[in-house]
């Protein structure tokens, strides 16, 4: 039986289509091909001028000839000859399968349905009009009187291959997995060398965040077909998904030696050598892609965000107009985004669109959500703690992929365990294997409940939250690397609320609650986030510093200039965040710093190191020095924070602000200077130096103040000094360090969130205070 198959859809890197078979077209008896190869010598010799209804001309050539035609892809010859075998002999079955193959490939559906029916008159039990019928059904967008022919397919021929493979296509696409794996596997018991079921099952295996199983389906799929390009691609993605980068990059250079001008293989591997620290390779990778598509717009974006990495400005502005128009079309489309969340909140861009990007992932991860087919849970009954005599505890459960050596864990690693556990039952759900680092098991050791979940399939997550009958769920992750924000999608418990891990709006109406503080996210911006605000005393941003970095703060542990190649004689302006937050704005002000305060450097990371040339060249190309700019290798945490005291002043980056750099350096005792903007990750850095108590010298409210506040701190060093005196001086009173202050703050907040939810009130904004008669211990 002939198949006739098109080539299957690629994934991208980010959120790949589904790659469904094609809907087949069968050609009923196998002796056509045989006809057509035997007969082809005397088809070749017919003059294209012979008449096809000439005596001469046989009913069995032009039946041969009508298949060659249709092979080839020539299909209005293909049905000029297949309706010279009607007009001779309108009963034969096998030419009204062929001439209803041939109007589907015309796209004239109705045609094709006409020539089933008519066959199946003449032979009722002809079951591969069934399927034929059903793919014109599918196409003409009458799904139900498909799935009815691909059934009546099946009732005539059991173990029909097409007609199993299109059945679990039109389930894949309607989300019902289980019934589409269904088909895959029964297709895969009855026939073999078919390469699309073992594709279709590895895409549902991966959804299902079964990867084992998927690589093993795309094994089978390049065991058929060695220089399956696609195959190599999809594998190479499901690799990269589960950090086996280096067999990823093996997988697409693979693909590409087979077809060079795939513009996905390109885009996938710059992605993966961007993941591997090799970001010049991948903008080669890149702009190879792009080359190859010039509308890419994964690519396009992508690209951005990788020369943002390095500080390559060329045509930055421009770049980032067409990303904006890429972002304002793909939205208006209901097309996912090609510009992560997270990249998004250290971009350029309106806060409006940002919060646009958000909900099209939080619909996404609705989406996948859905595919687990869950009904919606019950949850724990809106009865108030510890009221009327009642004797009970808030339950809280917190979601992370970074229970670990993560920034989260060294901010948070205290938080679980200094709940009051008369109050409030903690449990800490872990979507990351345990990395046997000394965050991880300090976390474990202190978290009331800790649970590994990470080998368990989402909707299992959620049902284990649902029955561990959480009543306030805390999302860590947001959109950062290894969320699965399905769980939340599937509303496992009644009140769900982000913290921490993403600093920006998750556009998720089921997150109700955001937890953050009335500088970070003021009232006034309420319009740029989808969660009610909840302003917590202080800062939101909470650490660990008192409890873990207490040394930082011994005399005798302090570091030398000299350890560091430091000049001991220069001011040194400091900046440790991440080279993508810079900008030619604030670093042309770092440049006119530089160049009105004599004798001074600035120590910045290789982070990475790719980037040190790009910077060097702009600050010479202003006028700078190249002795006034100083880079050093990232170190470790503790000594990361050491050694940040030996600069004089730390300037920060208003795009996107130093937050936990910030902290670091704040407990160093090093002052900064910090521009707020609107989005939340333009002013975490302005909360942090406010909650030190002597933060109001550190703020600035333009790109023009912010230049002369750091050169006047740097030329008056006694007004300086007395600023990092009294910085120094606060760290152990003040409430930025106080870990255990904050931590009954989060309670009051969440006890606050329970009560409005007891007193069947919707989700509302509210400001913690610091004696809250709702809270059970300040009663």
């Amino acid at each position: 039986m002939l198949s006739l198959q098109g080539d299957p859809l690629h994934h991208h890197h980010h959120h790949p289509p589904l790659q469904l078979a094609p809907y087949n077209l069968d050609l009923r008896d196998e002796s056509l091909a045989a006809a057509a190869s035997s007969s082809s010598s005397s088809v070749s010799n017919l003059k294209r001028s012979q008449a096809l209804n000439s005596p001469e001309v046989d009913e069995g050539m032009l039946m041969a000839l009508a298949h060659q035609m249709y092979k080839a892809g020539n299909f209005k010859q293909a049905l000029e000859h297949s309706n010279a075998v009607y007009e001779r002999n309108p009963q034969r079955t096998d030419n009204l399968l062929l001439l209803g193959a041939i109007h589907y490939q015309l796209h004239d559906f109705d045609m094709c349905i006409a020539k089933n029916e008519e066959a199946l008159r003449l032979d009722p039990g002809f079951a591969e009009c069934y399927g034929n019928m059903a793919n014109a059904w599918k196409d003409s967008g009458r799904v139900e009187e498909a799935i009815q022919c691909y059934h009546q397919c099946l009732t005539l021929q059991v173990n029909h291959p097409q007609a199993l493979t299109n059945l679990g296509n039109i389930y894949m696409e309607w989300n019902m997995l289980s019934a589409a794996a269904s088909c895959y596997k029964a297709t895969l018991s009855v026939t073999t060398g078919l390469s699309a079921p073992f594709n279709n099952l590895a895409i549902i295996y991966k959804q299902q965040g079964n990867y084992a199983d998927a690589i093993s389906c795309y094994n089978e799929v390049l065991r058929i077909d060695p220089l399956a390009a696609d195959g190599l691609v999809n594998r190479g993605n499901t690799y990269k998904e589960i950090g086996r980068v280096n067999e990823a990059i093996h997988d697409y250079g693979r693909a590409i030696s087979i077809r060079p001008t795939m513009a996905e293989a390109h885009a996938n591997l710059a992605s993966a050598y961007k993941d591997s620290g090799l970001v010049e390779a991948a903008i080669r990778s890149y702009k190879q892609a792009l080359i190859l598509r010039p509308e890419f717009p994964e690519a396009t974006c992508n690209l951005l965000h990788t020369l943002q990495c390095v500080c390559d400005w060329e045509d930055r502005e421009s770049k980032f107009i067409e990303v904006e128009g890429i972002l304002r079309k793909q939205i208006k489309m209901s097309v996912i985004p090609s510009v992560q969340p997270f990249h998004a909140i250290a971009y350029p861009i309106d806060p409006i669109l940002a919060l646009e990007i958000s909900r099209k992932y939080a619909a996404h991860c609705s989406i996948i959500a859905s595919r687990y087919s869950l009904p919606p849970f019950n949850h724990p009954a809106p009865v108030p703690i510890k009221k009327e005599g009642r004797i009970g505890r808030l339950r809280v459960g917190y979601v992370s992929s970074d229970f670990g050596n993560h920034p989260l864990s060294h901010l948070m690693g205290s938080v679980f365990g200094m709940h009051d556990r008369e109050n409030v039952e903690v449990f800490c759900y872990a979507l990351s294997p345990n990395d046997g680092t000394e965050w991880r098991q300090r976390i474990q050791s202190e978290a009331e409940h800790f649970i590994d979940v990470s080998s368990m399939s989402s909707d299992m997550i959620a049902r284990l939250i649902n029955e561990d009958k959480i009543q306030i769920l805390v999302n860590l992750n947001g959109y950062t690397k290894g969320a699965r924000n399905e769980i939340f999608a599937m509303q496992p418990a009644p009140i769900q609320i982000s913290y921490m891990g993403f600093p920006g709006t998750t556009g998720a109406s089921y997150i109700h609650y955001l937890v953050t503080d009335e500088f970070v996210s003021p009232s006034c911006f309420s319009h740029i986030y989808s969660e009610k605000l909840v302003h917590l005393p202080h800062c939101y941003f909470v650490n660990d510093y008192k409890q873990k970095n207490c040394d930082v703060l011994d005399p005798k542990c302090q570091p030398k200039r000299s350890d560091y190649g430091l000049p001991e004689d220069k001011f040194i302006f400091a900046c440790f965040n991440q080279l993508y937050k810079m900008d030619p704005d604030i670093f042309n002000t770092w440049c006119n710093i530089l160049k009105r305060v004599p004798n001074s450097a600035l120590w910045l990371l290789r982070f990475p190191a790719a980037g040190e040339h790009k910077l060097r060249t702009y600050a010479s190309q202003r006028g700078v020095q190249l002795d006034q700019i100083i880079f050093t290798d990232v170190a470790m945490k503790n000594e990361h924070i050491r050694r940040s005291s030996l600069a004089d002043l730390f300037l920060d980056t208003p795009l996107c602000n130093a937050h936990t750099t910030g902290t670091d350096i704040l407990w160093a005792g090093l002052p900064m200077v910090t521009l707020p903007l609107e989005k939340m990750a333009t002013r975490v850095a302005g909360s942090l130096c406010l909650a030190t108590g002597v933060g109001e010298d550190m703020i600035v409210s333009s790109m023009k103040e912010y230049e002369e506040r750091a050169v006047s701190l740097a030329l008056n060093r006694s007004k300086l000094q007395d600023l990092t005196n009294r910085l120094k001086a606060v760290r152990l009173t003040c409430p930025l360090f106080d870990t255990a202050r904050w931590v009954r703050n989060l309670e009051r907040a969440y006890f606050k969130m329970w009560n409005l939810y007891c007193s069947g009130q919707h989700p509302q904004p509210f400001k913690v205070t610091e004696n809250d008669t709702e809270f059970p211990t300040d009663r």
